[in-house]
């Protein structure tokens, strides 16, 4: 990212936190065509023997109705698959299903992802939901093991060595781990370990997983061997973050009604171009340009798109991992709600700003005197308390424990951080790369624990649950 737009995101969330701040203390107010003439003759084609199934994960990582986005992403990728002639028996789903009843829901029981977009939350499966939504479970899911899970369907990947898995992810994120709703995060070296159980059972022949976070990067860099059958594709590299779209008062609107963004860039993107072009004729290397070219540069600011892994997975085709749709003949630009004013550039939103707007905009327009503008207030000065004490407890700390910053695998300070402090959650997660640098410095856990001790008092379930 360049450094104006670094500069201009940074002002945006200043502006942002002073606002949230101000009101905290106010006692009242309170896509693009894919050519396929140029197919390389040496992709995979689609094969229809019985022996070759397709599999996929779907994993929204947050809850919270100020997250909306991500399951709204994980919905839409369901219905591309489904409608690719998947099987339900053969998608598993993790989402934390908070959000389609919400009370702020303005649409109860549905659920969109893009401006005048259609409703992607009927007929999703509910394999992992509430507090089965966890790492746990989804490791046992990759691996097929039905005696390590915890509640939920039940559903794992039963695959073999003839088959193709696709895993999508879309959450918060942070150097070298992502979310998820419940428990422990994901972390960097757990996943590659996954990655290597599953190649040894040979229980798989090829796997994309393309992934949505901040700093998504850092989960496969310099992790994920290129000599596995495995493909991977990040939203950003390892020191940016990912971004939502489709947010309240912003290019390209939500309906008005909506106070949280509806999609996310790297997400809506790649599928959108799915969505509308035949993917028996798309390669998944020209829908990633076509996904790079749309997240990096068709909007004012946002993030680089990465591929990790083998390269060689990237000449076969889409048909391969999210199954067979036919080219929208229907298609039109402004079908993605953009081309309506041609001469605006659209605005996405770091991920953490993304969830900061909501609570913003649900004050704003919360009528005055009334409780819901009550409630908004309540929940801004928890926001405003929560951001305060993670921001001062880490600059406390890392004035004393500080280094260059080298790995990412800091999975046990990190935890010892949590425990004394609380939750990094969707804000302090980013807050992760400077516990790396403290690693890389030798600070060890016991050092660890003795300054978080000194520097937090731990604060309350409403302001560290949020994810």
């Amino acid at each position: 990212m360049s450094s104006r737009s670094s500069h201009v995101c940074y002002g945006t969330f200043l502006f942002l936190i002073s606002l949230l701040s101000s009101i905290a203390q106010s006692q009242e107010g309170i896509v693009n065509s894919t050519s396929a003439s140029n197919l390389p003759s040496s992709i995979r084609k689609h094969s229809t023997a019985a022996e070759e199934k397709q599999w996929a994960v779907l994993v929204a990582g947050s809850a919270g109705y100020e997250n909306y986005r991500h399951q709204a992403d994980v919905c839409h990728a369901y219905q591309i698959l489904k409608k690719g002639g998947l099987k339900d028996e053969n998608i598993v789903v993790f989402m934390y299903d908070d959000i389609a009843f919400h009370v702020d829901n303005p649409r109860p029981g549905t659920i969109i992802n893009k401006p005048f977009g259609h409703d992607v939350y009927a007929g999703v499966p509910k394999d992992y939901t509430g507090d089965n939504c966890t790492v746990d479970n989804l490791f046992a899911v990759l691996l097929g093991n039905k005696s390590a899970l915890t509640g939920g369907s039940g559903k794992v990947i039963d695959s073999g060595p003839n088959d193709n898995i696709f895993i999508y992810y879309a959450d918060h994120g942070a150097p070298g781990l992502v979310g998820m709703p419940v428990g422990k995060d994901l972390y960097a070296k757990d996943l590659i370990e996954v990655f290597k159980k599953q190649r040894e059972a040979s229980s798989y022949k090829s796997m994309v997983f393309y992934l949505e976070a901040c700093e998504s990067g850092t989960m496969f860099e310099g992790l994920l061997p290129s000599n596995w059958s495995i493909y991977a594709v990040t939203a950003a590299n390892g020191e940016e973050s990912s971004y939502g779209v489709y947010c309240p008062e912003f290019y390209p609107y939500p309906p008005s009604e909506f106070s949280t963004c509806l999609g996310d860039v790297f997400s809506i993107s790649w599928m959108e171009d799915s969505d509308v072009h035949d993917t028996s004729q798309e390669t998944l290397q020209q829908q990633y340009e076509v996904v790079r070219r749309r997240t990096g540069f068709d909007y004012e600011e946002t993030s680089h798109v990465m591929q990790y892994g083998n390269m060689e997975l990237s000449k076969e085709l889409l048909s391969l991992y999210i199954g067979t749709n036919a080219a929208d003949d229907n298609y039109t630009a402004n079908s993605n709600n953009i081309e309506e004013y041609p001469s605006r550039i659209p605005r996405a939103f770091d991920q953490r700003e993304a969830t900061l707007l909501h609570f913003l905009h649900k004050y704003q327009r919360a009528p005055d005197g009334s409780a819901k503008k009550v409630e908004a207030h309540r929940e801004l000065v928890g926001i405003h308390s929560h951001i305060r004490h993670v921001d001062r407890s880490i600059n406390h700390i890392a004035a004393a424990l500080f280094g260059d910053d080298k790995r990412c695998d800091c999975h046990d300070e990190v935890r010892a951080y949590e425990k004394q402090c609380g939750g990094l959650s969707w804000y302090g997660k980013k807050y992760t790369r400077v516990i790396a640098n403290m690693c890389n410095a030798g600070i060890n856990v016991e050092q660890m624990i003795g300054a978080s001790t000194g520097a937090c008092s731990l604060p309350s379930k409403d302001e560290t649950d949020r994810n």
